[in-house]
Order: structure tokens, then C-alpha cells, then sequence
């Protein structure tokens, strides 16, 4: 069944929508084959969250919109399944904050750079980083290891979407500012977030892009007091709550 032809009446849509993409992903060299694991395993908590957006998720995107519009040099770290979820509205949100877009991957190889680098301009962005890879994150062994030194090297706000928790705590180790979206409150990478978003992503990502619209004629001190009412342990705190609480 494509894209097209699932109904939007259908109970499942959104998810049948999602899962879509991610096989499309996989079919195009975009998405690998363990990122199929990681969207099940996503969407598991998103139906234990009733599959919408809780109160303190929003006030977690709120708060990643302000210190998005806030930083000097915001970037949105872009992996396999970004890439196949939501393409165009990651360059969307990149436009709404004057964040750089950058790839950066645990199975890279220049052909899945080169295709998420396509894909992404296909969808509307005209510069995407992570090809030069002259950077390096401290503390890790892997391929995630390898940014561009004027992209996620440089940022002081990183995007950090889906679960990546060993990279999460290394770029807090290096002082910068993560914005982590998480279907799992409990997972490293939420918990090392400075702004975790307990949400799906394919609702996350709009819904930061729609916050940043909205303050976009904020004041500094109008920002920065919207970043300091956030609290991230009580953001988690809720999601567990709705979660543990969940009737379905």
C-alpha cells in the first residue's frame, strides 16, 4: 500500500503513514535496516502517550523554539529516519530558526551521506552539512564521531532527534545545549537533553516549527524567560505519569 493510497479515515493512518516512509527510506539507501527496529520500538511509547502531543511535550517545543531563535549557531542533526519522517519540515524548521541542517550517521557510508544530502534538497534545502566531516565529537568511537567543524562542531544549540544517547552525552560534555526528541522519558538521551521533547517526531518537528513562527518577533528577554520556565525533569516526569497512567 503507498502513501497515496492510505486513507485518512483510516484508524491507523498515521501510523501506517510513518511506516511507509521508513520502508520507502530503507528501499532508497536513506534509512537502514535497524532504523525499522527503532521506529517499532518508537512507536510502541507513542501508543502507551495515546499517540498525541501531551501538555509538556508542547511546553518542552516551545521552549526548544526559544532557544533555537536564541542561539548563535543552531544546527538540527539529521539521521536516516529524519530523513525518511520528515524531510520537509526539518527544512522547515531550519528556515523558521536560521539553523543549519547537517547529516550525521552511526552506519555512514558516502552513498547513504550522499542520498539523505539529496533527499533533503529535494524537500527544499540548499545547504546541508556533514559530507566534509573536518570535526571531530570528543569521547566517541564511532562514525557519529565525525561532524562538519562549521556545523554541529561550532553549534552552541544542537537538535539532536531520536534516540542516540552515547552521542547526547558527549556533545553536553562538550557545553552545548541539546534539544533531544524521545519517544522514551527514560532514555539516556532525554535524560542528558537540556530540552527533551517526549513526542513523536513526525508531530515534534511541526509543532517546534509553529512555536518559532509564533515568537518570532519576541523579545530576548521574552526568549530567555520562556527557556528558564522550562524544566526538564518535570517534562519527563509528566511523560513517565502518562505513560504509566495510560488507559488504553
Amino acid at each position: 500500500m503507498s502513501e497515496v493510497e492510505v486513507p485518512e479515515s483510516h484508524p491507523r493512518y498515521e501510523s501506517l503513514l510513518t511506516r511507509h516512509r521508513i520502508e520507502e527510506g530503507v528501499e532508497k539507501g536513506i534509512t537502514s535496516k535497524q532504523g525499522l527496529i527503532a521506529q517499532g520500538r518508537g512507536e510502541a511509547y507513542d501508543y502507551l502517550l495515546g499517540e498525541q502531543t501531551i501538555p509538556s511535550a508542547d511546553g518542552a517545543a516551545r521552549a526548544a523554539a526559544a532557544s533555537l531563535l536564541l542561539a548563535d549557531h543552531p544546527v538540527i542533526s539529521v539521521n536516516g529516519n529524519v530523513a525518511a519522517l520528515v524531510p520537509g519540515e526539518t527544512v522547515a524548521l531550519a528556515a523558521a530558526t536560521g539553523a543549519d541542517i547537517e547529516v550525521n550517521l552511526f552506519n555512514r557510508t558516502e552513498e547513504r551521506m550522499e542520498a539523505i544530502a539529496d533527499h533533503l534538497r529535494e524537500h527544499g534545502a540548499t545547504d546541508v552539512k556533514g559530507l566534509t566531516a573536518d570535526g571531530r565529537i570528543p569521547g566517541l568511537d564511532h562514525e557519529r564521531a565525525k561532524v562538519d567543524a562549521d556545523g554541529i562542531g561550532a553549534a552552541d544549540v544542537v537538535v539532536v532527534p531520536l534516540e542516540d544517547g552515547d552521542r547526547a552525552e558527549a556533545l553536553a560534555e562538550m557545553g552545548k545545549t541539546e534539544i533531544v526528541v524521545d519517544l522514551n522519558p527514560l532514555s539516556r538521551s532525554a535524560r542528558t537533553a537540556t530540552i527533551p521533547i517526549v513526542d513523536n517526531i513526525i508531530r515534534a518537528i511541526p509543532n517546534v516549527t509553529a512555536h518559532a513562527r509564533n515568537l518570532a518577533d519576541a523579545s530576548e528577554g521574552d526568549l530567555q524567560a520562556v527557556v528558564d520556565d522550562f524544566d526538564a525533569e518535570a517534562a519527563l516526569s509528566a511523560a513517565e505519569r502518562a505513560i504509566r497512567e495510560s488507559e488504553l
